[in-house]
């Protein structure tokens, strides 16, 4: 896995329903991630993407969501990491669709300040 932009992301699909982001699940969910303490749920932050024009049709909103580890992994343990933290936001469809239905078009993933890992 490579670090890749974050305008490269995929789109999610439309909602047909409006309901607010369920931010307590999301907190629930993403502590529980990582049991053993390999790393620790910082928490998660909206950005507004201003590369993208107001008037356009495409969302400008993403998710960040942030751990941090106690040292620094090998890089098969990140791209590890990553991929758990993606596939347990994938497969909770309630949080996607309530995300989706919340202006999210992306969601990322951070171990640091420096490096965002695109899930969807």
């Amino acid at each position: 896995m490579t670090i890749r932009s974050i305008t490269g992301a995929l789109t999610l699909v439309l909602a047909l329903a409006s309901q607010p982001v369920a931010a307590g699940n999301l907190d629930v969910l993403l502590s529980g991630i990582f049991p053993d303490q390999q790393a620790t749920y910082i928490g998660y932050e909206s950005v507004e993407r201003e590369d993208i024009p107001a008037s356009s049709h495409i969302e400008r909103k993403y998710l960040v969501v942030d751990f941090r580890f106690q040292s620094d992994p090998a890089t098969e343990q990140l791209q590890a990491s990553v991929h758990k933290v993606c596939m347990a936001l994938l497969k909770d469809r309630e949080l996607i669709q309530s995300l989706s239905d919340s202006g999210y078009d992306m969601v990322a993933v951070a171990f640091d300040r420096k490096s965002q890992y695109d899930c969807l």
